[in-house]
């Protein structure tokens, strides 16, 4: 498996929230990425994927949710989160694609 491929299991994709809006405007860019995934890898794969420097990265793992799904309860996976402080001058655009 080439390296880029094993880069896109780590980020899965950009979050886009009113919150996450808010942390671009202060340089940082939020991504939901694998749930086995270290902060290393993480930076690793975002250095690489898209060519900035990164800062600092701070995780968050979001516990999924029990919902009803036609009558029969279900739960929602969890999810982890990934908050990435670029250094100055780097800035990655999440509304466009890879």
């Amino acid at each position: 498996m080439s390296v880029k491929a094993e880069h896109y299991d780590v980020i899965r994709k950009p979050v886009i929230t009113e919150k996450a809006t808010m942390t671009s405007e202060a340089g940082g860019v939020v991504f939901e990425v694998a749930i086995d995934a270290n902060k290393p890898q993480i930076k690793e794969a975002v250095e690489s994927l898209f060519g900035v420097k990164v800062k600092a990265v701070n995780t968050t793992i979001t516990k999924g949710k029990q919902k009803r799904f036609r009558g029969q309860l279900g739960r929602r996976k969890d999810v982890k989160k990934a908050y990435v402080t670029l250094e100055a001058g780097n800035t990655i655009d999440v509304s466009t694609g890879l």
